[in-house]
């Protein structure tokens, strides 16, 4: 089976519930991490190796983590603040960490506690641990508030590239950038991610973008443009970030393969079985605001999968 040509990492698993005050049961959780991959979703961040004290909604972690990656053709992976989050996602057997660091200075104090500058000390020790260890593990970074932030406001572009540099040169295996707040526009979007591509070469990740202002499409298109092929999404646009005042809207999983497939890029993910999935959420979580337009209207009359139509014209 052929690559997709864009890949989409599913957050809902980890950033959505983490973001909602209620713990949804992990047999629930593992359920609808199978139903996401049922669908096609190829990657999944299924978790946040956290202290439950902060976040008693991922006290779970360790036994999704072990049932997740049964599932064949996933790759499973998990936030990790610091290096203890990273050797407990090792020892669960997480295939890829993926490390937050801010560019707002105010964020990073906020989420981490910690400057920037001593987050990528942290993302060194683990790139460190990963060299030390007989597992082998994917790291990559998403630099958050990239475009933006409540606290701080404009971030500086140049500073954001040089962090990525930073972050390159500690060894992790991709830098991608975040959209936490909501604030970035198209023609940023395409400005900073062309610069990214420029200074990081296939170091450049992917985009987690939100669409708290409505600009989360909008905002993927000039990704696109701009070279993008991984995006973060979250089913039924559940999450944001709970350290980062406003920071609601993560772009929903389903407007966003509908987009795709519908500009002929294949995503290889099936839209009915990812709209079924949503059944089990609100099973879940009675009463939680579920987000989607594809949902509400449904697929347009002669919907083709970009897969079908390149099948039929080869």
């Amino acid at each position: 089976m052929n690559a997709p040509a864009v890949l989409i990492s599913e957050v809902g698993p980890r950033d959505g519930l983490q973001s909602i005050t209620r713990s949804m049961p992990t047999e629930a959780k593992q359920r609808w991490i199978h139903a996401l991959a049922g669908a096609g979703l190829r990657e999944i961040e299924v978790a946040s190796f956290v202290p439950p004290k902060l976040l008693p909604q991922m006290a779970d972690a360790s036994a999704v983590v072990e049932d997740a990656i049964r599932i064949p053709g996933l790759t499973v992976l998990a936030l990790v603040p610091n290096l203890r989050g990273a050797e407990a996602a090792v020892t669960a057997g997480a295939h890829k960490l993926t490390l937050p660091v801010s560019a707002s200075r105010a964020h990073s104090q906020s989420n981490l506690r910690k400057t920037p500058e001593e987050a990528v000390e942290e993302v060194r020790r683990v790139v460190a641990l990963r060299q030390d260890s007989s597992r082998h593990f994917g790291i990559e970074v998403g630099i958050s508030t990239a475009f933006g932030c409540t606290m701080e406001g404009r971030i500086d572009e140049a500073w954001v590239i040089r962090l990525a540099m930073m972050l390159v040169e500690a060894g992790v295996d991709s830098v991608g950038l975040s959209d936490t707040t909501g604030y970035a526009n198209p023609a940023q979007v395409k400005r900073m991610f062309r610069q990214l591509h420029a200074e990081l070469g296939d170091k450049a990740g992917g985009a987690h973008l939100h669409n708290t202002r409505g600009q989360g499409l909008a905002n993927v298109v000039a990704a696109l443009d701009a070279g993008v092929t991984t995006f973060d999404a979250s089913q039924a646009g559940l999450g944001g970030c709970p350290y980062a005042p406003g920071a609601s809207g993560n772009i929903v999983t389903e407007d966003l393969v509908f987009l795709l497939e519908s500009m002929g890029l294949d995503t290889g993910v099936d839209l009915e079985a990812l709209i079924a999935a949503r059944h089990i959420l609100a099973d879940a979580l009675p009463g939680e605001p579920l987000y989607g337009h594809l949902p509400d209207a449904g697929l347009t009359k002669g919907f083709h999968y970009a897969r079908d139509t390149h099948e039929a014209h080869s």
